[in-house]
């Protein structure tokens, strides 16, 4: 059975327990894709899902990767046209960590100048990789033609 916990803050809670089980998958759900953005700032969500993991106050975007891959767990994200997603998997025993690892690259990061140059790459490969994936890019050439001038029809 599914439980829902609305925190003071608004802040919704969706927790599930599996008897059993020694994981825990845990995401911060933000209300906001590519949908949401002006044709100017096509990409924004996207950009900054990939900046959210290069740094905060207290740790460097190689401590972040260290402190996950040190107990086997995944942290990672992803863009939608209604959301994005910031994510982590570990064992329940690391729990605490988690929490305190995904909340912070989402509450304190830093957007280095250095990196925000950095990763504009990455993007850019990122872009040029889809449009050379025939059977991903019709999905974005079709887009485009349906919803015409709406932010649904722009990639992520």
């Amino acid at each position: 059975m599914f439980a829902k916990t609305v925190l003071d803050s608004g802040i919704r809670v969706l927790s599930h327990e599996l008897a059993n089980t020694r994981s825990v998958s845990l995401g911060i759900w933000v209300e906001n894709g590519s949908r949401h953005e002006a044709r100017d700032q096509n990409g924004i969500s996207h950009f900054i899902e990939h900046l959210l993991f290069k740094g905060t106050e207290r740790r460097t975007a190689a401590r972040i990767a260290e402190e996950m891959d040190a107990v086997g767990g995944v942290l990672n994200a992803f863009t939608g046209k209604e959301y994005t997603c910031y994510y982590a998997k570990v064992l329940d025993e690391n729990l605490p960590m988690a929490i305190d690892l995904l909340t912070d690259i989402f509450r304190h990061s830093v957007f280095d100048r250095e990196e925000i140059e950095r990763e504009r790459s990455v993007i850019l490969q990122e872009i040029s990789q889809a449009e050379d994936t025939p059977d991903d890019y019709v999905h974005d050439l079709f887009n485009l033609d349906f919803f015409k001038d709406h932010p649904l029809g722009r990639p992520i």
